[in-house]
Parts: C-alpha cells; structure tokens; sequence
C-alpha cells in the first residue's frame, strides 16, 4: 500500500523511467505534487540501484515488466530517450498507469497517432511537458491577447529559440543519432517548444511552412557525457552527424498570418533563448524566456514592461504565482507546476492548458513538416 499523506489519504505512487537530468526534475516535481516515488528505472539493473540510491526512493527496477508489475504505481513518468518513449508510455496504458512522457511522443507521426489514440482510447491521464505554457507571465499575456489588448487581428509573428550547448564540435550524446534520438534534433528539442507556446497562446495554429535546416559540426564522437552541458566531453570514434544544429523556418497560420522562427543549437552564448514577439493591429508584445517575470508591450505611443504580480491580472497568471512578485519564478515552477496539474486531471479536474498527447502528436506533424520541407524544399502542409 502507498504512504500516506498528512491527511491520512493514500500517496499517489509515481514510477520514473530514465535517471537523466529531466529524469530528476521530474522526480521532483512529483514529490513537490505530493506522490511517493516508488522507484527508477534506469539503461541497467546496476545504474537503476545506483539511481535509487542516490535519490532515496525505495526501488531500482530491474525492468519495465517490473514497473507495470508495482501496485504501488499510478503513474509511470517517461523520461527515456525518444526511440523507446513509445514502447514505454503505450506498455504502461495497456497496464492501466496513467501517463506523463517527455516529448517527441514518438520518433515518427504513426508512433504518435498510435499513442494518441491508444491515450484517448484508455480514458486515462496522458500528458507530455511543454512546460514553457506555466510560466505565470505567459498566461498573462494569452489573457490580455484574448481580451483584445494586441488588437482584434494579428499581422505577424516571429521569434526564436537558440542554445549554444552543441557548440563545441566533441559535444555528443544519445540526441544526436537518429536511432536513438529521432530524425530531427534541434527542431524536435526545442523548436517544437517553440510552435506549442505561440500556438497555444495565439490559437491559431501554423497550416503550412517552408524550412531549411544545416548541420554546424559534420561528425561528433559517437560517445557523450551529460546533455546540456557543452564541456566538451564526448569520448569515442567520431561519427557523421545526421540530425540538424540549426533550422530557419517560415510559416502561415490557418488565419493567414505570416510567421517565422529561427532554431539554434549552436547559438554561442544562448542558453535557453525561447523568444518571440507577437505584432497585432493596435499592439505588439514580447516574451523571452530567458527573462521570464516579465513581458514587453509596445503600442505606437509608448510601450512599457509588465511584470508577474500574484495580487493581480489574469486568473491564472495568480493561481500559477508560487511566489510573491519580485521572488523570480523560473522552469522549475513551471515544471512543478505542470507536474501538479497533471496530478489535478487524474483526480477528476480540468486544469486549464494541461497539455496532452494530442498536442505532442501535434508537434510530431510540424516536426513531419519541417524535415518534409527541408528536403524538397517547398511549402509543406501542417497535417491537423
């Protein structure tokens, strides 16, 4: 039987696969929302013990069967890397676990149709992290796009999102090889988050594109060290690089409404730049992720910065406020809190802007486009 919380109610016992860096913000992430994390399961029956010992849980799973076999788990959180996230995440619905998996769904849009429906399907909480949606600020701005602050139509949208960890040329890992990681990197890392947050925020999803992508660095070592790091500390035969650096996009939205996007994972003393500016017809405004307690408003007469203040502005800008205005909120908040809403769906709620896997099968078809476009280079339909 699980713990029980101060309430004398039963913990929700959560089963983390992958013992990675996002392994462990989901790990606590789930125990911030209150779960008993009953175990990991790591690349090894060895690595798994090590990883249970390290982050004081209970089991190192010896493999999935045991995982599914728990009755402790509720929730199996997929943190694995992308060739496997399919196998896992659709073992554990069949075997009743509600679901929480890193995106890309899949490494394929029939891999994601699949676990998007089989999710439908089961009436179970399937959710994937597109996290950048929690910012407090962010729900700010969708709320005043909303009420007609921009205007009543949007003219253009543009923005990027650069990192400069794969800069160096020894910098390597599991991401980089489409076996592994899926035939798109840099797009499906984080120019999918990217396409989720203006969709999300503007309504109006991308209906075509045309894209091209480059790769910065031919060859890498087929061996790497911790992702995101970009010390430099891949070991190995060097190996030809088949999976993009870089990819400029050009898109329309289904209203007509032009947009572009500039994806880098080789931009040097970018970290984390998720940016974007939204112009409308009385109004612009600009979030960058970077800077994330604040969003700028610029009108033809004067523009001004707004910052989160859990005391005012939208619903969901206060409830999404964990801490008091001018104490920074950054992705860890974001995260906990997706964590906790997700959490909130199972047990019967309806969190606003929880996504799920209808939206990662979403991103696997602009990721489908994008790779389509590259390669013929022409406008490419965004399948619905």
């Amino acid at each position: 039987m699980a713990k029980q919380d101060p309430q004398g109610k039963p913990r929700r016992g959560v089963a983390v696969l992958g013992a990675g860096m996002i392994a462990a913000v989901h790990r606590r992430a789930a125990l911030l929302a209150g779960a008993e994390v009953t175990g990991v399961l790591a690349s090894t029956p060895a690595r798994s013990r090590e990883a249970a010992e390290q982050w004081r849980v209970p089991t190192g799973y010896r493999d999935l069967d045991e995982v599914l076999g728990d009755d402790r788990v509720d929730v199996v959180h997929v943190c694995t890397p992308n060739a496997t996230h399919a196998e896992y995440a659709e073992a554990a619905l069949r075997a009743g676990k509600h679901v929480i998996c890193e995106k890309p769904l899949g490494v394929s849009v029939e891999q994601a149709e699949r676990m998007a429906g089989l999710a439908a399907r089961s009436g179970l909480v399937a959710a994937v992290p597109f996290v950048y949606r929690y910012h407090p600020i962010v729900r700010e701005l969708r709320a005043r796009l909303r009420a007609g602050e921009l205007g009543d139509r949007l003219l253009l949208v543009h923005g990027s999102y650069l990192q400069d960890w794969m800069l160096s040329p020894d910098v390597s890992g599991w991401r980089v090889f489409p076996g592994s990681g899926g035939p798109s990197r840099a797009f499906a890392d984080i120019g999918s988050h990217w396409c989720d947050l203006v969709e999300w925020i503007t309504g109006d999803p991308f209906a075509e594109l045309t894209a091209a992508t480059s790769v910065a660095v031919p060859d890498r070592p087929d061996a790497g060290g911790a992702s995101f790091t970009g010390s430099g500390s891949g070991s190995g035969t060097r190996v030809p690089v088949r999976t993009e650096d870089s990819a400029t996009l050009l898109l329309r939205t289904e209203t007509g409404v032009l947009a572009s996007a500039t994806i880098s994972q080789v931009a040097a003393g970018r970290k984390n730049r998720l940016w974007f500016e939204l112009d409308g017809s009385l109004g612009s405004a600009v979030f960058d992720q970077e800077r994330p307690e604040s969003i700028w408003l610029g009108g033809p007469d004067e523009s001004r910065i707004v910052v989160r203040d859990n005391g005012t502005g939208s619903p969901e800008q206060r409830r999404l406020s964990q801490l008091p205005a001018g104490h920074a909120q950054g992705y860890a908040q974001c995260f906990e809190a997706f964590v906790a809403d997700a959490y909130a769906a199972i047990d019967g709620e309806a969190p606003e802007g929880l996504p799920s896997f209808a939206d990662g099968l979403r991103s696997a078809r602009l990721v489908d486009a994008v790779l389509r476009s590259a390669r013929d280079g022409s406008w490419t339909k965004v399948e619905r």
